[in-house]
């Protein structure tokens, strides 16, 4: 997790609105990527999670623009993606070959935890009161999503004891 040039301290609304925007979109882009490689994969159950996280990080990017829209209009916004890494993404090692649906809800599970973290983590720094209460909101928000991936999780059955080296093919001799 990193943010780069964004002092907290002077955050406006407007910016930490587009930083907000902007973890979303990061974090929708690697939940795509993770479903096509699940399809590359051959492993659906994994991939249609992923879509579903897509899905979920779609609309709540959209409620945050529409939110931006009433507030500041088409207003240019001085945030941008090079500022932030891996605030609510997850980890680009989190994807297996042969990834399970569990493996794929503790990855989303730990994405939250770590964005979560992240807004903890900054309002301390903030001094906009308006600021302060997005943030509020939005590590509140992170506490009901894992609420939801808890909630699938679940109703899994557990993974079998295989494990990913048990599916490695041995190298073959030239």
């Amino acid at each position: 997790m990193a943010i780069q040039g964004i002092d907290f301290a002077n955050l406006s609304l407007k910016d930490a609105l587009d930083l907000a925007i902007l973890i979303e979109d990061e974090a929708q882009e690697r939940y795509e990527d993770f479903a096509a490689q699940m399809d590359q994969h051959r492993t659906p159950e994994a991939a249609r999670f992923f879509r579903y996280m897509v899905e979920n990080e779609a609309k709540h990017g959209r409620e945050l623009s529409s939110r931006r829209l009433q507030l500041f209009g088409d207003a240019p916004s001085s945030v941008t993606p090079s500022m932030i890494f891996d605030i609510e993404a997850p980890d680009f090692d989190a994807a297996r070959a042969f990834m399970t649906p569990r493996m794929a809800m503790e990855a989303a599970l730990a994405s939250e935890v770590k964005a979560h973290a992240f807004f903890v983590s900054a309002l301390p720094a903030l001094q906009d009161l308006e600021v302060r209460a997005l943030f509020e909101e939005l590590r509140d928000e992170e506490i009901e999503h894992q609420h939801l991936v808890k909630i699938e999780l679940a109703k899994l059955p557990p993974d079998s004891r295989l494990s990913e080296e048990d599916f490695v093919d041995e190298p073959a001799p030239q």
